[in-house]
């Protein structure tokens, strides 16, 4: 007899099902599209000034570079990565030999007064973090390739060794779940490091400084994780209802990325409390980046220890999920978390030293690696050589899994996000570091407006809400479309508008005022 047809269910769930990835190379040409097209937005920018009255025209440019281009890179020049970059770098290349820097203003940039401005600051208890339109770039960026990256996995036109891999090795939407983490990591350090400068500047002035307690920390955290936890509730309950395509070994049967997002908050005010266990001389704020890397990799040390000396690496990928209930039937999930938690922890640790600008002089130079660009480059070697160290074929040998969210791949996601941000740093100092604009905080503000991309500053600045848009409209697309028998032509087509759609959505929340009735 022959075969019953399969469900279009069944073919969609097959389609995005066992796959292996691709090399590492490959990820990393296709993601340099981001920094590729933010050296052609500056050198537009800072010799011609080509975004600056920003217009319907800059806006469309804007689009093109930094959203499609991305776009392109996995569909169309998904096979021809290189041929994309050079056709962005080209004209880039072209302007910033052929014209000069548009002239400013001359108000010198004085290293003098910018101490006294950071000292005064320093004295009166604050700490100073500016926006950095490097960091605004590179968090801009890794969200447009998210967004883009949940819908276009269920069209043909994205390559399969794109998708996220079955057990072992490395793609691209495997990179991009742990870049999100990395990334929320990151900007948690702001909180941490604020609470550590007040508790510093109480022991100078000799007044006494009560920490909050844990129970206090993680109710507090709770109660705002709280719309995280509910997302997660009602995309599972959507997805049961409506009989939408399922990938059980992504997270499991009930799990998603809302919970996992939802629950690192309350682990990491764990480890926040314990700070205030250590020695004096010991927790400043110049050792959180090392105190949080340290913690991250004892974590996830831990967990690699424990999956290779008892049953769990066996029982995430092969056990029987009806023997252990909620945990059997969400072991992916609950388990990868203590990945992400490691993932969420090095993310802090690089905030530690990304935010603070009180170190920081910067100089009217054309090129110019201060502290920060040196401290960049010092960490992403460490963590380069520490994935290499535990990657396979060298050192531990052992394999890349995003399902278990093991040593290796906390390790590949920490060493790329950190490159790619000392990437985005370098294009900055590069082409605006002999910008000339007015001295002091007015400086940092004019620089960073000259600098930033304004569709990558507002995917930057609504990140969850956009996130939450785009799965919105992941759903509603795959709901509503044959999104798996779709000509390549049309595919373009629709994932082009879902992008315009998204983009306009995230503009439409710069200018309006019901963003402040979100809870998050």
């Amino acid at each position: 007899m022959p075969k019953p047809m399969k469900t279009y269910k069944e073919r969609k769930e097959e389609f995005v099902s066992n796959h292996y990835g691709g090399a590492i190379s490959e990820i990393n040409l296709i993601t340099a599209v981001a920094p590729s097209a933010y050296i052609l937005y500056s050198v537009l920018q800072s010799r011609l000034r080509f975004f600056t009255p920003y217009g319907p025209l800059q806006f469309f440019c804007d689009f093109l570079l930094n959203t499609l281009a991305i776009l392109f890179s996995v569909t169309v020049y998904s096979s021809y990565p290189a041929v994309l970059n050079i056709l962005i770098l080209t004209p880039a290349i072209f302007i910033y030999l052929t014209q000069k820097p548009v002239p400013q203003r001359a108000v010198p940039v004085e290293s003098k007064k910018r101490k006294n401005e950071i000292a005064a600051a320093s004295a009166s208890g604050e700490l100073a973090m500016p926006k950095k339109a490097f960091l605004t770039a590179y968090r801009g960026g890794m969200m447009v390739i998210t967004c883009i990256a949940i819908l276009a996995v269920d069209f043909k036109i994205f390559p399969r060794r794109f998708a996220k891999v079955e057990n072992w090795g490395t793609s691209l939407m495997d990179l991009g779940v742990g870049s999100f983490v990395f990334s929320g990591g990151l900007v948690s350090a702001r909180a941490v490091l604020k609470e550590l400068y007040a508790f510093q500047q109480a022991q100078v002035k000799g007044v006494q400084y009560k920490p909050i307690n844990a129970a206090k920390r993680v109710s507090a955290t709770i109660r705002s994780a709280v719309p995280l936890l509910v997302l997660g509730f009602i995309r599972l309950a959507t997805v049961k209802s409506t009989g939408y395509a399922e990938h059980i070994t992504e997270y499991g049967y009930h799990w998603n990325f809302f919970f996992t997002l939802g629950l690192l908050p309350p682990f990491v005010q764990l480890f926040q409390s314990l700070l205030f266990f250590l020695p004096k001389r010991v927790l400043t704020v110049d050792r959180l980046p090392v105190i949080y890397a340290l913690l991250s990799l004892a974590v996830v040390s831990s967990y690699q220890i424990i999956l290779e000396t008892t049953g769990l690496k066996i029982f995430i990928l092969i056990g029987e999920r009806e023997l252990w209930g909620l945990i059997g039937w969400n072991k992916e999930g609950i388990f990868s978390f203590f990945g992400y938690l490691s993932i969420f922890l090095a993310g802090m640790s690089t905030g530690c030293y990304l935010l603070p600008t009180y170190q920081e002089v910067p100089s009217a130079r054309r090129f110019w690696v201060g502290p920060l660009g040196k401290k960049l480059m010092t960490w992403s070697a460490i963590w380069v050589v520490a994935f290499l160290i535990s990657y396979e074929y060298r050192g531990l040998s052992l394999a890349v899994s995003r399902r278990m969210a093991n040593l290796p791949y906390v390790l590949w996601v920490t060493a790329y996000n950190i490159c790619q941000i000392t990437t985005f740093y370098l294009i900055e100092s590069i082409l605006f570091g002999g910008v000339k604009v007015a001295g002091g905080a007015k400086r940092d503000e004019e620089r960073y407006k000259l600098a930033t991309p304004q569709i990558l500053e507002v995917f930057n600045k609504e990140g969850l809400p956009i996130f939450l848009v785009a799965n919105v409209l992941t759903g509603a697309i795959n709901l509503s479309l044959n999104t798996l028998d779709m000509p390549n032509h049309l595919a373009v087509a629709v994932l082009v508008g879902y992008v315009f759609v998204l983009t306009a959505v995230a503009m439409g929340m710069r200018v309006s005022r019901w963003r402040s009735f979100l809870p998050f």
